[in-house]
């Protein structure tokens, strides 16, 4: 992987010397752990004239689950005085070294940290490294691509398991920290967010908290999931009915949104533009009467985070590559009844080569648990 970190900030220096840059500074933590491999708590990473520096206030090896740093990369570990900071040490190291410009990740500074950085570096012209990381994260390789096919193997079997268990009677609240323990059992670093365990009328809200409600026969469940990998995050969701035969008006929903998720991931291939995947969803809820209850968007790419670029939304502007792992999940929630989403993670893939490649495989059948 060394050679593969390298290259990255090869990549990403080739094009700070493009504008005008001679070092950069990167302080998102998923942005560093992409170029480094690794990113300890509080790290800043340098793309310096002279060498590739991984500045940090503890000892990589205090949090393995952050990752090993490249072995390439010079590690140094601070001393730990009242408010000191690793990027304003950084930037004062540049200084040192006769840079006259540093790119910085202004999106994610403080004010007040690219204040502390001009302060200390006066003879540095600080530039803005935008979204340059980022936009090298969209397109993942193969060993990215094979953590999140491990990642979404756990996710299934964590969720495959909670379906043999028995659900009446409990609460969202603890169906979602069984969930997570299960994560962890099977080998994820922990869950890529917080899980969503909703039951009745909280059924199909995306992003829904958790709450002491307690799963009632002929309730609808929703559950949306993820776990994390070696840094790398991907995301399931499933909805099924409780304890008996589904009514037909959750039939119909449940087939509505299914056809919907399907016409979206069917969608994603190599070239076609953002908002016709979204559309392509979208068109079939709209054309039901739902379109005053629609998600913003129908999915989203995965990695180093759990939501990245390129969102799969009406206004988004862009075209998909191959390779580029995301989500697609549309849903319906009604207020007072509940609601179904499904959600799957897949890798846009050529024709060529099968079509998109689907990394959560739990059936999407309604079933009756």
């Amino acid at each position: 992987m060394s050679e593969v970190y390298a290259a990255r900030r090869t990549r990403l220096r080739e094009r700070c010397h493009a504008g005008g840059s001679a070092a950069a500074l990167v302080t998102r933590p998923a942005n560093i752990r992409y170029l480094a491999g690794a990113s300890p708590q509080g790290a800043v990473l340098l793309l310096a004239k002279h060498e590739d520096l991984l500045l940090c206030r503890s000892s990589p090896d205090d949090r393995p689950y952050e990752g090993r740093p490249d072995e390439a990369l010079h590690v140094q570990v601070l001393p730990q005085p009242p408010g000191g900071d690793t990027a304003v040490a950084a930037a004062d190291l540049a200084q040192s070294q006769g840079a006259d410009s540093l790119a910085v990740e202004e999106h994610h500074l403080t004010v007040a940290r690219h204040r502390a950085l001009a302060s200390v570096a006066p003879r540095l012209r600080l530039a803005d490294l935008g979204s340059a990381v980022e936009q090298l994260r969209v397109v993942k390789d193969e060993e990215e691509i094979s953590h999140l096919r491990i990642g979404a193997e756990i996710a299934d079997q964590a969720l495959g398991e909670l379906l043999e268990s028995i659900l009446v009677g409990r609460t969202e609240r603890h169906l979602a920290l069984e969930l997570e323990r299960r994560l962890v059992d099977h080998g994820a670093d922990g869950p890529a967010f917080p899980t969503s365990v909703a039951t009745g009328p909280n059924a199909g809200r995306r992003g829904h908290r958790p709450t002491d409600r307690r799963v009632e026969e002929g309730d609808f469940l929703s559950v949306c999931l993820g776990a994390a990998y070696r840094g790398y995050r991907c995301e399931i969701g499933r909805t099924f009915v409780i304890g008996t035969s589904p009514a037909d008006w959750q039939i119909q929903l449940y087939d509505l949104v299914f056809a919907a998720q399907r016409a979206g991931r069917e969608a994603l291939t190599p070239g076609a533009a953002y908002r016709d995947v979204d559309r392509a969803a979208r068109q079939v809820l709209d054309s039901a009467g739902f379109a005053e209850r629609l998600q913003p968007l129908t999915g989203h790419g995965v990695g180093l985070e759990i939501d990245e670029d390129p969102q799969l939304a009406p206004s988004a502007m862009g075209k998909l590559d191959a390779c580029v792992p995301v989500t697609v999940e549309p849903g319906v929630h009604l207020p007072g009844r509940g609601g179904v989403r499904i959600d799957d993670t897949l890798v846009v893939r050529p024709e060529a080569d099968g079509g998109p490649e689907l990394l959560t495989i739990t059936t999407k059948e309604l079933l009756a648990l």
